[in-house]
């Protein structure tokens, strides 16, 4: 099945569509912020069941704010409920994120505070700690990775390709990565550890399809002498769209199935796959291909 559709010549409306999904994610990053993990601001984590399966994130605040105040800034989620061997909830479970790194003083608290709520030590799942400067090694090291992996991205594009070719991959990496933190905050996902592998993941499954493209164009380029740039990139988007849509597919209804019937820990990382599919597939085709041509006509000039 073969397309003949102008995708080169809409390439402007395009690239006005995400300029303006970076400029509100841009907003989005300064005035709603991110719901980082305990990976990146530290403090302790514990995981603890309550009987009352109906019991409420409010009703945690206002029992555990009643013992101690520092609860009242804490991180509280209502997790999937335990379930017994019939399949039916019997008990809430709680995530509880606190500033404070006395594990020990901390988990007595919390079972004080619960105790008339039938709370006991048994339900007590985990407690984990992370101290502040770890979290920000953590931080510095997620950051690293990133930039490293864009900067050997570009070298790679510019040894296979031109350099033109490397701008554009990376400018439709940046457009990736700065969209897909957008989502997380505007839908408050946790950012934790699994989600810097999610972005990474991002950047390798979007160059992939860029590449793709890139071949194309490279190849048309040798076939096609007397068209203009925009007829090559053109015509290798219609050569390579169905394959593209058809990988983008198959890999959205495999992580949407993981995001749907996944836990805590794992869903941020889904998420992050689920969004970064659609927009890997859009910026290789509609962002990665037009800078090449910006590029190479200007130079023509």
């Amino acid at each position: 099945m073969r397309f003949n559709v102008d995708f080169v010549g809409k390439r402007r409306a395009f690239i006005f569509l995400s300029i303006l999904l970076i400029l509100i994610s841009i907003v989005l990053f300064f005035v709603k912020g991110f719901n980082l993990g305990i990976d990146f601001t530290g403090g302790t984590e514990v995981s603890i069941l309550v009987p009352d399966i109906n019991f409420s994130v409010a009703d945690m605040r206002s029992e555990l704010s009643a013992e101690d105040p520092i609860f009242g800034s804490a991180r509280i989620i209502k997790q999937k409920p335990l379930t017994g061997e019939t399949g039916e909830a019997e008990k809430a479970r709680f995530s509880i994120v606190v500033n404070t790194e006395s594990d020990e003083e901390l988990a007595d608290t919390i079972l004080k505070a619960l105790a008339d709520k039938g709370v006991v030590a048994s339900d007590m799942l985990s407690v984990n700690k992370i101290s502040g400067f770890a979290a920000q090694e953590i931080k510095g090291y997620a950051w690293t990775a990133v930039v490293i992996a864009v900067a050997l991205i570009l070298l790679y594009i510019t040894i296979r390709f031109q350099f033109s070719f490397g701008v554009g991959a990376i400018i439709a990496l940046v457009h990736d990565l700065l969209i897909t933190l957008g989502f997380f905050s505007i839908f408050g996902m946790e950012i934790n550890a699994p989600v810097i592998a999610a972005l990474l993941t991002l950047l390798g499954y979007s160059l992939n399809d860029t590449i793709v493209v890139y071949d194309r164009v490279r190849e048309n380029m040798r076939k096609m002498g007397g068209k203009t740039i925009a007829e090559i990139v053109n015509k290798s988007i219609n050569d390579v769209i169905v394959r593209s849509l058809n990988t983008s597919l198959t890999t959205f209804l495999a992580v949407l199935t993981l995001f749907i019937f996944s836990g805590e820990v794992l869903r941020p990382f889904a998420f992050g796959i689920l969004i970064g599919v659609v927009v890997g597939t859009y910026s290789s085709l509609y962002i990665a291909a037009p800078v090449v041509i910006g590029w190479l006509e200007r130079k023509k000039r």
